[in-house]
């Protein structure tokens, strides 16, 4: 009897089993979610770099002079150009900011004691933030490298750090490892990159997050292992507007030299495709610096079309004072006048000027006949409301 009952029992549970539906196939993964598409908007970014500062040596490429490099900060601030943060570039180039049409990230290289002892109160004083692009074989060293007490002052007052590698190397180093095979061209690279990013993280206790290329050399390589050690943006030394659509990998960087002050020009000028290979520097409207002291001031805008033209050549060792040669856009030579005794030379303009803007340019010889391998040369611009009104005083 109990044995029909069991029998009867697993029948029944062998047909409530038979009848139940038959568990769903199981879904395919899903497919990995593509990164979002970060709209590209109407801000533009000038990344501007520097490296050493001086009042007193001579201005090379890689140095300013310290009043030169004041004049530049303020010029920033009269063209109203926004200075932003490395935290807030990074936002912005994310799509998680928004920031003004025209921004300046500022950038300094390498480490030099110059950036504490003149940059540093500059900035400070305009409160403009800044990035310290360090490489680590260039802290603490003594001589003209910055102590990691300046560094770290530095950072409590609106400085941020980058990686600059570990031995900064040139791209002829770069090459000659890349030349011995992957492997080791491999290692080389994890040493200069990731040991650079690990090193100042621990020594400055801060997130490093972007890299500057030694001499703006890079090759593909750097970009995978930029990725792996969690790089976000990489600079290069090429001019260049950044948007947000820019290649992380590549980020374009006005260096600006001290030598050449057409760079600093071009970065400032905000113009849609006006910072290109060629462009004319001393452009109206663009921001300038000059060597010496001249009137008008480069990029002011004046009321008086018959102004007086002046440059005060007393900085000019070994000046020969008959070689002087003044020549003004729309007039050509011009018969300036040379006091020797406060080596300025000037023109008062004999008719109205009636474009725009107005380029001069100074030529000038030593004693021994050799001239300057620049020669200065500024613009301005015509206030064309104001200037045209019918003023006696401007007759």
């Amino acid at each position: 009897m109990f044995r029909r009952f069991f029998i009867a029992l697993f029948s029944a549970a062998t047909l409530l089993h038979a009848q139940e539906p038959a568990p769903a196939p199981a879904a395919p993964p899903a497919p990995p979610a593509e990164p979002p598409v970060i709209q590209d908007d109407a801000t533009r970014v000038a990344v501007l770099g520097y490296h050493e500062l001086s009042e007193t040596q001579p201005e090379t490429a890689m140095r300013i002079r310290t009043s030169k490099f004041r004049k530049q900060m303020e010029t920033i601030r009269q063209l109203g150009i926004t200075v932003i943060s490395l935290d807030d570039y990074l936002a912005w180039r994310r799509g998680q900011k928004t920031l003004p049409e025209r921004c300046m990230l500022i950038t300094l290289d390498d480490g030099w004691k110059s950036v504490y002892t003149d940059a540093y109160p500059i900035l400070k004083e305009f409160n403009y933030p800044f990035v310290l692009y360090l490489y680590k074989e260039y802290i603490d060293v003594g001589g003209k490298s910055m102590s990691s007490a300046m560094i770290e002052e530095m950072q409590k007052n609106g400085a941020a750090i980058g990686s600059h590698s570990v031995s900064h190397p040139f791209p002829s180093t770069v090459k000659s490892h890349a030349k011995k095979g992957p492997d080791d061209y491999d290692a080389f690279l994890r040493k200069e990159l990731g040991e650079s990013k690990r090193f100042l993280e621990s020594k400055f206790n801060c997130k490093v997050a972007s890299y500057a290329y030694p001499g703006g050399y890079h090759t593909d390589e750097m970009f995978k292992l930029a990725d792996e050690f969690g790089y976000d943006n990489l600079f290069t030394v090429i001019p260049g507007k950044v948007k947000r659509s820019t290649p992380a990998m590549t980020v374009p960087r006005y260096m600006i030299f001290g030598n050449n002050d057409k760079i600093f020009e071009l970065a400032s000028s905000f113009r849609e495709g006006g910072a290109v290979a060629g462009a004319p520097g001393n452009a109206p409207g663009v921001a300038q610096t000059t060597p010496v002291p001249v009137s008008p001031e480069a990029g002011a805008v004046i009321n008086n079309r018959l102004p007086l033209i002046t440059a005060d050549l007393a900085t000019i060792a070994d000046l020969d004072p008959a070689s002087v040669v003044m020549k003004v856009a729309g007039f050509g030579e011009v018969p300036a006048q040379f006091d020797p005794k406060a080596k300025r030379v000037s023109w008062r303009v004999n008719r109205k000027l009636r474009q725009p803007g107005c380029q001069v340019t100074v030529t000038w010889k030593d004693t021994k006949g050799k001239a300057p391998e620049t020669p200065l040369r500024w613009s301005f611009q015509i206030d064309r409301d104001a200037a045209y009104l019918p003023d006696d005083s401007q007759q």
